[in-house]
This record gives C-alpha cells, structure tokens and sequence, in this order.
C-alpha cells in the first residue's frame, strides 16, 4: 500500500506509454524562470574632435567708436578727472577713428559749426591757466566753445564762474589756414576778458596748429602740435 500510495501522487497506477515522459510536469503557476546573465554592453562614447573655424573678430564701425570716445570723455570736466589708464583708452579710440577720416578734411564743409570742447589730454591746452590745477581751484568752467565760421574765422571761449558767484569769460578770436590736406594753423588775436562788468584785454598773440584727425556729423578730433588730444562735440 505504501508504494502504491506514493505512486498515486504523480500519476496513475497504469503504466504510461513510451511517447509519454516519465518526469513529473511541472505547472506554469509553480514555474520560476532562471535569471538568464547576458553580457552587459556599456554603451559606447564617442569623442567627436569638432574643428572650429577661427572666429571673425567684431569689426567696429565708426559709429561704434563715436558713441565709445563720447562715453569715455563726457562729464569728465573736460578730461581732469580721467586716470592715466583711462586717457590711454581714449587715445586708443582715437587712433582707430583715425582710420575713418574723410579725405582732405580740411576742405570739408563739415569743420564749420559750434563745437563743444568735451575733452583734451592736457588740462591747460584749452583755456591756459584757468585750467590749471591752481586755477581750477578759484575758476569754476563751466563751458569751452570752438564756433569755426566760413571761410576762416576761429572763435574760442571759456566761461567760468569765479569762486562760485561771478560768472566770466576768456575769448579768443583768430584765423584759420589750411597747412595741408589735415594740418590747420590758427593766429590768435590778443584774449579778451570778461569779468562782471568788466571786459579788457591782456597778453598779446598766440599760435595754435592742429591736425584734424577725424570729422563727422557729431564730433571733431584734433591733435595739437605738442600732442594735445581734442575730442570736439558738435552743438
């Protein structure tokens, strides 16, 4: 009875046929299939050596280099309060601006107009002693014109306010001639000197040359013959 019994767990007591396997079947529910190990493939880099183009550099234009002079320069009090470092950039813009120029500057109608004198590298250059560091301490500028008037006539004027309560003014005027194509000579008259009511002259006259840089619609560059840098706004 035992091994009957033990039999009947698995299959009948007949005998099975030969097609038949004799191993026990095993039902889906109690299968567990094995973990199969693949080989594991680490997904491949790949390092792409791109070659870049050398970059164009920025070209700067004109109007690029205008509007960079003009930031430099403007409420500056006429360059005083600029660093060395700061008037290097400006001679800088300058240079490239240079490159610019219309031809023959000197014959262009543009160099006629009111000008305002919003920069020079040496204090004193416009104005003299006014604006020199003792003279800055009693004179207050307040404004420097250049007015050019066709077809030679050079006006120049510094107003200032002495200690703060008298206004002033020292005016030049003089006459232009053309060196060459770019160099300008202006002969100066005696200055004339305004102050309160008062007005005479002093002094006697004065030689200026200036080499005329670049010249647009809105500003005027101008080196002295000493190497003064003139940056001129037209008004």
């Amino acid at each position: 009875m035992a091994s009957v019994a033990s039999t009947a767990v698995f299959s009948p007591a007949v005998s099975s046929p030969k097609w038949r396997s004799s191993k026990p079947q095993r039902s889906l529910a109690n299968f567990r299939a094995k973990p199969v190990n693949l080989p594991c493939r680490r997904p491949s880099l790949r390092v792409c050596a791109s070659v870049s183009a050398p970059s164009t550099e920025l070209r700067t234009g004109p109007d690029d280099l205008v509007a960079s002079i003009l930031s430099k320069v403007l409420e500056t009090d006429g360059g005083v309060s600029l660093k060395p470092k700061e008037h290097q950039e400006v001679a800088e813009v300058a240079s490239e601006l240079q490159k610019y120029c219309i031809s023959e500057p000197v014959k262009s109608p543009l160099i006629f107009g009111d000008w305002d004198v919003v920069y020079c590298s040496r204090p004193t250059s416009p104005g003299g002693g006014y604006r020199s560091a003792v003279g800055r301490l009693f004179f207050q500028t307040k404004e420097m014109v250049q007015a050019l008037e066709a077809p030679d006539i050079v006006r120049n004027k510094v107003s200032f306010s002495l200690l703060g309560f008298l206004d002033g003014e020292v005016s030049l005027k003089g006459k232009l001639k053309a060196l060459d194509y770019e160099w300008i000579q202006v002969i100066f008259e005696a200055p004339q000197l305004q102050l309160g009511g008062l007005e005479f002259s002093y002094g006697g006259q004065s030689e200026v040359k200036l080499q005329i840089m670049y010249i647009d619609e809105k500003i005027r560059l101008g080196k002295g013959n000493r190497g003064s840098l003139f940056v001129f706004r037209r008004r």
